[in-house]
């Protein structure tokens, strides 16, 4: 029986880089889900208050076409994600996709799925600056810090 792997995924090259790691790397009886966090922009598009300023009034349907075109290409990077897996061996149906509205934080919310019984967290290291990086955090730095009962594999 294999085990479950949570590929925490966004469009990034890091991320994919991810996915051809574990593709090359594990057998392929295991299960893999590929998970994302969105922010839950889709209030902002269909919010029409008095108390918007007229700047985001007259800006908001370029946000929100914005917006759905970067909902469009992670899928279709969650898509190219699992035809890696696919070409690499895996089974289909031990594919999972699973995308989820940002709720704690995106590391934080990664951590809570994790806790859904998986016994490996992948994810690529982002490439943001070592100063910003210090200031801010990384979302696998954050991972690493906050995951308490699940092994965690970074790529680099």
């Amino acid at each position: 029986m294999g085990k479950k792997f949570l590929v925490a995924f966004d469009d990034s090259e890091n991320a994919i880089r991810a996915v051809e790691f574990l593709a090359n790397t594990f057998a392929p009886e295991h299960r893999v889900t590929l998970f994302s966090v969105l922010q839950d922009t889709a209030a902002l598009c269909d919010m029409n208050s008095p108390e918007l300023t007229p700047y985001f009034q007259q800006q908001q349907q370029s946000f929100c076409t914005l917006e759905e075109k970067k909902k469009s290409l992670l899928t279709s990077a969650l898509e190219q994600a699992k035809d890696i897996l696919i070409r690499a061996g895996f089974s289909e149906e031990n594919i999972d996709i699973k995308l989820d509205f940002k709720s704690k934080g995106v590391a934080r919310d990664i951590v809570i799925e994790a806790a859904n019984g998986y016994d490996l967290i992948v994810l690529g290291r982002r490439g943001v600056s070592g100063i910003r990086e210090f200031f801010f955090g990384s979302v696998s730095q954050k991972v690493l810090h906050s995951a308490g009962n699940v092994s965690i594999l970074v790529i680099n």
